[in-house]
């Protein structure tokens, strides 16, 4: 039995995260980056792939209750037992050179009787390490890897099964202390962490960090997490922030649908710098800008679609047969081949977040606008070409509609800067023409006029939820009859239990995929965002307390959700669906959102 998707509360440094189930254990972590191998993958196997659980001795179940305490990424779970109630501590400090993973267990009334049991296996899930002891620590290494766990002097521990186990009691009051620690295994174990302090300041820091959050509106709880979540899907060194913490969770149960998104995306930037600019979050914004920035640097021909966390191009893709996959959802892939794709959208993100980040007063670089010219070079020739569109679609290049509105955001916003800055070089005539002359054609060739709607290529009948962007983006005002109609279209066609899938992936062939998948949430957002625009601001904020009402127990998101079963679906959590909160919530709220 796999626990759901949802069962999952995360906890991180800004440069990895682990996964800790309602039963205690980590089922997820890669070490020392997001995109390193997994030391524990039962979160995609079975425990023989690497789990870490401590729970009461005897507890088979989910634990009694959970939270993170306000405002932090520090996670309490307690038990109820007949012999008392124990807290178990979850946090990952801040390193300064090493990653930890900290767990301290509480007493906090009886005495109980509590079970740790580890299972590390480098290479998701693959190796069984060697295991030796060195000064009061359990040691495992093997090739690259070398992990340290350390506890209290008086905790008994043992080897079994290839495991290590512990078990002590603990009475109310008294804290018993766990400490996980990777290092380069060619490299001196680096220095000892002090529980205790790294809890204390992790809770000092983030709630240091969530007092500059400038949002005060009715939602507040589910933003600040939102943000917080977003904050620890960040790569601090670079400011990369990653699409999830996880690799091949299935948008379909028992499906193929499993891809690796622990990088960057290019195609998440302008709602991302939105979101952290409107939430007061200057710093990050900032950051993530920067990494944008190295990121796209070079042939504009050659801008991929997304990098790794400091900017990496090549992420090759294969695929991991030992692991079963979670609910048998097979194959595990690591990397992603989505990269090798053409997507002309991430030109018209990039040129967007430019302008956006200017426009914000964020501090200019030098090279950025001769880099922006470069884009605008190569596109005004490359535009006219199909591509495989914002979904990744692997059944062959089609000219996307949401693709061509993201090129004429490109040319309308370097008219913008330079109608602003007039002491900028560019070409505005060409640039005018050029945004001229791809509105024309869009709203020739991609729009339905029998049904009043765009659709998702063109010359085809299907729609995407991506239209829902046309008037955020200013491609058309919100009350264009055209708009409406396209929203009130993919409202209707593309549906589902009140919220809203990608596209039809089961009767087109754009998809090139078996299967179906959920509702995506980051869509039924954007679908909130295009009621509010068109006047529907009650039908809106329905909508928005519907999809906020799908956050588990500690308020996180999945990428997808099945309305018929109930459960999160895809990679976890999920960036974009936790910007698209954000962003909602904002613009419920009467706030100005930036972009």
């Amino acid at each position: 039995m796999y626990p759901r998707i949802e069962d999952y509360a995360l906890i991180g440094d800004e440069q990895t995260a682990a996964l800790v189930g309602l039963d205690g254990s980590v089922d997820w972590l890669c070490f020392p980056r997001f995109d390193s191998a997994a030391c524990f993958a039962k979160l995609l196997g079975s425990e023989d792939n690497g789990h870490w659980r401590i729970a009461p001795m005897g507890a088979q179940g989910p634990c009694t209750r959970r939270a993170y305490r306000p405002d932090t990424l520090v996670l309490d779970t307690e038990w109820d037992t007949d012999e008392g109630t124990i807290r178990v501590t979850d946090l990952m400090p801040q390193r300064e050179l090493a990653p930890d993973l900290v767990r301290i267990v509480e007493g906090v009334s009886g005495r109980v009787t509590v079970r740790s049991t580890v299972r590390l296996r480098f290479d998701y899930g693959s190796i069984i390490p060697w295991m030796r002891r060195s000064d009061g620590h359990r040691v495992a290494v093997a090739g690259p890897d070398s992990v340290w766990l350390r506890s209290e002097p008086s905790v008994r521990t043992w080897g079994e099964d290839f495991g290590t186990h512990s078990e002590f009691t603990v009475a109310e009051g008294e804290r018993v202390a766990f400490v996980l620690t990777w290092h380069p295994s060619h490299e001196p174990r680096p220095a000892l962490v002090d529980p205790y302090e790294a809890l204390s300041s992790s809770v000092v820091d983030w709630r240091k960090w969530v007092s500059h959050c400038t949002y005060d509106g009715p939602y507040r709880d589910a933003v600040v997490r939102s943000l917080i979540t977003l904050k620890a899907l960040s790569y601090a060194p670079t400011g990369g922030i990653v699409a999830a913490a996880t690799t091949s969770l299935p948008e379909q149960l028992g499906g193929v649908r499993n891809w690796d998104y622990r990088y960057c995306w290019l195609r998440d930037s302008t709602l991302t710098l939105g979101a952290l600019l409107s939430a007061g979050y200057h710093k990050e914004a900032e950051a993530w800008r920067n990494w944008l920035l190295r990121a796209v640097a070079g042939d504009p021909a050659e801008l991929q679609i997304m990098y790794g966390l400091a900017g990496e191009r090549r992420l090759p893709e294969c695929e991991l047969p030992w692991l079963t996959g979670y609910t048998d959802s097979a194959p595990v892939r690591i990397g992603n081949a989505a990269v090798n794709q053409l997507q002309l959208d991430v030109y018209g993100e990039v040129m967007d977040s430019l302008y956006l980040a200017r426009s914000s007063g964020l501090s200019a670089k030098p090279h950025m606008w001769s880099m922006q010219g470069a884009l605008m070079q190569y596109l005004d020739s490359a535009w006219r070409q199909p591509d495989e569109g914002l979904w990744e679609v692997r059944g062959g290049r089609r000219h996307f509609v949401h693709s061509k509105v993201m090129v004429w955001v490109a040319a309308d916003r370097a008219v913008r800067t330079l109608e602003e800055h007039p002491e900028l070089p560019g070409d505005l005539k060409a640039w005018r023409a050029l945004r001229d002359e791809v509105h024309q054609e869009v709203c020739e060739q991609g729009y339905d006029p029998e049904r009043n709607t765009f659709t998702q290529y063109y010359g085809s009948r299907e729609l995407d939820a991506a239209l829902l962007l046309i008037p955020r983006v200013g491609f058309l005002p919100p009350d264009d009859p055209r708009v409406v109609g396209t929203v009130d279209a993919v409202r209707e066609e593309l549906g589902h239990g009140g919220f809203v899938r990608r596209y039809d992936t089961e009767d087109t062939p754009v998809d090139g995929l078996p299967g179906g998948e959920g509702v995506f949430l980051a869509c039924s957002f954007w679908l909130a965002d295009a009621l509010h625009l068109t006047g529907r601001t009650q039908e809106a904020r329905v909508l928005f307390e519907r999809l906020v009402s799908l956050t588990n127990d500690v308020g996180l998101l999945a990428e997808e959700y099945d309305p018929e079963s109930g459960r999160q679906l895809g990679n976890f959590p999920q960036a974009f669906s936790h910007i698209g909160l954000v962003n909602t919530a904002l613009a419920l709220s009467g706030g100005d959102v930036a972009g």
